[in-house]
């Protein structure tokens, strides 16, 4: 990427910005190949979810992610360039069209503030193929046209256009400064996103997608012939409303409920969005620094703060949950050293405090392998044992005849990336399917020994519960 030291607030003209995309213009023709251009600022506060909600259109893609409890959040709209992919090479195939991006981009600004320059979003599903008439591909990657992201106190705009040979630059010109002006003073609508004007609450419909219970048996059976050691089964619930959903709103009772996860969106703009809020991080990669974790293991909350505790000592004391949550670990572990990875964590697990529940939990840090990138990490780690299974071939070979319906992205990979090396990405479970006025739920637990039935669905229905509270509220 080529980084121009110009200062679009320094020289914040049309006339400047004509003559700029002129000189973008001109190397796309000496290139013989478009540019992507990008053009961050530093704006004043801005709430990126409320500027999504605002000019928020179903038929354009966009992306969403969030961490409330660190004041962290990336929203992006509208795109520029794209690519899909599919196949066991689909990491490889979308780092090497990113890298073909970025070698013809040109960014000006302040491109090195938090979410500052041109940033990709990606989804990649649970699976490297997905199944005819699913909503996603297998592997869908997208710059945006606008982006706003929160980082502490620091809000960054950027804007991406992409600059042909032949491009009318005072189309361009005037899209941009149009841009520019709106975000230095955002206004936000005022009226309630997804607001019917409906007096009474919505009425749902529930209906399950398959039989848990004798899926959990099925597989049961697997563990003890030795064919597989664990499984991750979820259950599939569809919900029809008596009004239009919107996903934003329910994204709203999700991010309020669950502070300490992942709050997202991401649509295509040609079907359904998938939302959710995810407590685990897949990998993430800021300044040479790798971070992912492993999260299994799970328990209860309790209703007062010493059934809690109580509870958070079962569950260290569990040898059912610490070998599962091992394994994971190790896992992890194994798949990260073939890379260069290093990895560093604690020698036990700690508990997680969720709201509605309570996981095992080791951090796992490590120096990021020079030549390495975000994706070269997620090929190697997803799907983890966490949504999948031990040995992770044989358990999901296994998953899609026992859970009955195809997952597509959920327990996928979703996320960004940036020019720097650097990136975020987290699994795509406690998460649900949007579209008109229907919704299908996700949740999920994880089969080994020792394992029941009765117990596996129980801690599916407490994933349940906590999660259609939040989205029907």
């Amino acid at each position: 990427m080529t980084i121009l030291p110009i200062h679009p607030a320094e020289n914040a003209s049309p006339d400047a910005l004509f003559a700029f995309l002129g000189e973008c213009r001109a190397a796309a023709v000496r290139d013989g190949h478009w540019k992507l251009v990008s053009i961050s600022l530093e704006v004043d506060a801005l709430d990126p979810l409320a500027v999504l909600e605002s000019i928020f259109d179903p038929g354009e893609p966009h992306f969403y992610a969030e961490r409330p409890a660190i004041e962290t959040a990336i929203a992006g709209a509208e795109v520029v360039v794209a690519h899909e992919a599919r196949g066991p090479e689909r990491f490889a195939n979308a780092q090497r069209w990113m890298s073909e991006a970025l070698e013809h981009s040109i960014a000006v600004g302040d491109v090195s503030a938090p979410f500052g320059g041109p940033h990709f979003f990606a989804a990649f599903s649970f699976l490297d193929d997905v199944e005819a008439g699913e909503a996603f591909p297998a592997a869908s990657i997208f710059v945006p046209r606008w982006q706003v992201a929160l980082a502490g106190k620091t809000t960054t705009a950027v804007a991406n256009l992409l600059v042909t040979p032949d491009a009318d630059l005072a189309a361009l010109a005037h899209r941009v400064w149009r841009a520019h002006q709106k975000f230095r003073r955002f206004g936000y609508t005022d009226t309630p996103v997804g607001d019917t004007g409906d007096v009474l609450p919505p009425q749902f419909t529930h209906r399950e997608a398959g039989d848990y219970r004798t899926s959990v048996s099925r597989a049961l059976e697997s563990i003890a012939s030795g064919e597989i050691a664990k499984i991750v089964l979820a259950r599939a619930q569809d919900i029809t409303s008596d009004r239009t959903l919107h996903p934003l709103q329910m994204l709203n009772g999700l991010r309020q409920r669950f502070p300490d996860c992942y709050a997202f969106s991401f649509t295509l703009g040609r079907g359904p969005s998938f939302i959710g809020a995810s407590p685990e991080r897949l990998v993430r990669v800021s300044q040479g620094r790798l971070e992912t974790e492993a999260l299994a293991g799970s328990i209860r909350r309790g209703t007062t703060a010493s059934e809690d505790a109580a509870l958070a000592g079962a569950l260290l004391r569990s040898e059912k949950d610490v070998r599962e949550h091992r394994d994971v670990l190790d896992d992890i572990v194994a798949r990260l050293r073939p890379l260069g990875v290093v990895a560093e964590f604690p020698a036990q697990p700690q508990v997680r405090r969720l709201a509605n529940v309570q996981h095992l939990h080791t951090p796992v840090q490590a120096a990021m392998p020079s030549g390495r990138t975000v994706l070269d990490v997620i090929a190697a780690m997803h799907p983890t044992p966490a949504v999948g299974g031990t040995p992770r071939g044989a358990a999901i070979e296994r998953i899609r005849g026992l859970e009955g319906f195809p997952r597509g992205l959920y327990a996928g990979a979703i996320g960004w990336l940036n020019a720097r090396g650097g990136g975020e990405f987290f699994v795509g479970i406690r998460s649900a399917l949007v579209e008109g006025s229907r919704a299908r739920v996700f949740a999920g637990a994880g089969i080994v020994k020792g394992s029941t039935p009765e117990k596996e669905f129980a801690e599916t229905e407490l994933k349940f519960k906590a999660m259609l509270d939040a989205l029907m509220k």
